[in-house]
């Protein structure tokens, strides 16, 4: 076998490894196409995204600092050891000059004047609020992938509008031109039909590599490669949306995660209140040791334990723990401002998202009929054209006004689109995890099934 034939096989084989390695992972390689559905794209984002990734190590930080809380109101046990060369007038005319002593000590707190029940109360709410960031990152994560997704469909109907533009164009130039062959119409009807065309078939290079380029960013968010292809199942449409401007506002302020979150932010303000005053307070411990003394290492010559209750209290400390006091009020007086303002900045989004797909509801059906009327205006001007009664221009302009209608339609349909899926995620239309159980001010929720 020569080498040509054995390099050729290598080859074969590594080609044929990379496949069955990828199939088996269900990655895709580079130039693959995909066919996704909006809820695949979601869930492949929900698994691949480096934001929810980075939201689960801050849940899993709160899962043990809530541990290291808990542990500090146990038992703590330790050992010490001392090697000391000894010597002085006490022990003159002795033959004893070192000493080993080792001490094994247990401490459980009895009292601690709050600052471990504090830290755990605070501990314990930081993982509500892991728990409610995580799930507010992957709403997040929703709404970046629903918009993307959006834009690849809208950038592709298009792409769709421009080719068909330039295929009128391309058989108007050729009717024009027949007709100046003959003799019929001026050459200044070809050279405007010529550029007309090279405009609109500009205007389609162009939709192309917006296409392109939403695709690529929508690969990058849902964790595929660039230069997948993608191919989207759904299209544009509209569906109407049937909720209330208020009660969409009343269930954001009952379901939006970063909304509770803010408000658990206070208690963990309060928590941190208790934990400085605690320094204000005793600290009461149990406690138990024995020690063994020795002129040797580990020795027991003297063996000494002991049990009882220690304590502690700090009466003055120049104001060190009236600062920390006033730091932490100062601390939970400036939650309760973050947390209203949260609330406005929900009411708000509430608001705008609501409005802005109300008003592009109201465009849609203005525009379908433009499409409807531009389109049979482009016909009348094709047909007075080929009659002799029409001028180029008309034709040129009826094309041009049906394309601004039809891009106009797309548009309407994706500003609909994207801000009902922005509303959702401004109301905090449940992903994951179902945030009304973290709320500790319930009102009746309004029901968004429909919109899961």
């Amino acid at each position: 076998m020569n080498k040509y034939s054995v390099k050729k096989k290598l080859t074969a084989m590594v080609l044929g490894g990379l496949m069955t390695m990828s199939l088996a992972s269900g990655v895709a390689l580079a130039a693959d196409t995909v066919d996704l559905t909006l809820d695949e794209s979601i869930e492949l984002a929900l698994k691949n995204n480096k934001d929810i990734q980075q939201s689960l190590s801050d849940t899993e930080t709160a899962k043990w600092a809530l541990k290291e809380a808990k542990g500090s109101n146990g038992v703590s046990l330790s050992w010490s050891s001392t090697a000391e060369k000894i010597g002085g007038n006490y022990y003159s005319g002795s033959s004893k000059d070192r000493d080993f002593s080792n001490t094994l000590s247990a401490s459980l707190p009895i009292y601690s004047g709050g600052k471990i029940e504090g830290s755990i109360k605070k501990a314990e709410i930081g993982i509500d609020v892991g728990a409610l960031d995580l799930e507010n990152t992957k709403q997040t994560v929703k709404l970046t992938v629903t918009k993307d997704y959006f834009t690849i469909l809208q950038n592709r109907n298009l792409v769709q509008v421009d080719k068909d533009s330039v295929d009128k164009l391309q058989e108007h130039l050729k009717n024009v031109s027949a007709q100046y062959a003959v003799g019929t119409v001026a050459k200044s009807d070809v050279l405007r039909s010529q550029v007309e065309l090279a405009n609109a078939q500009q205007s389609l290079v162009t939709a192309q590599n917006d296409y392109d380029l939403s695709v690529s960013t929508f690969n990058n968010v849902i964790g595929l490669p660039l230069d997948t292809n993608v191919m989207i199942r759904d299209e544009l449409k509209y569906e109407k949306y049937d909720l209330s401007l208020d009660n969409c506002i009343v269930y954001a302020q009952q379901h939006r995660p970063d909304g509770i979150s803010a408000v658990k932010a206070i208690k963990q303000a309060e928590a941190s209140i208790k934990v400085a005053q605690a320094g204000q307070k005793p600290q009461v411990n149990l406690v138990a040791s024995d020690t063994i003394d020795d002129t040797k290492a580990f020795g027991d010559k003297t063996d000494k334990w002991g049990i009882g209750v220690s304590a502690s209290w700090n009466l003055f400390d120049s104001n060190v723990t009236n600062s920390q006091i006033k730091t932490a009020e100062a601390a939970k007086n400036k939650a309760e401002i973050a947390a209203n303002q949260q609330l406005d900045t929900i009411q708000l989004e509430v608001r705008t998202a609501y409005l802005s797909m109300i008003s592009a509801e109201k465009n849609i059906q203005t525009t379908k009929v433009a499409v409807a009327q531009a389109q049979e205006d482009y016909k009348i001007a094709q047909v007075r054209y080929s009659a002799g009664v029409g001028t180029n221009i008309d034709v040129i302009d009826a094309q041009v006004a049906l394309t601004t209608a039809q891009t106009n339609y797309i548009q309407t349909l994706y500003d609909y689109n994207t801000s009902k899926a922005t509303l959702d995620k401004a109301m905090g239309i449940q992903v994951d995890l179902d945030v009304s159980q973290y709320n500790d001010n319930k009102v009746v929720s309004t029901d968004k099934t429909q919109n899961k």
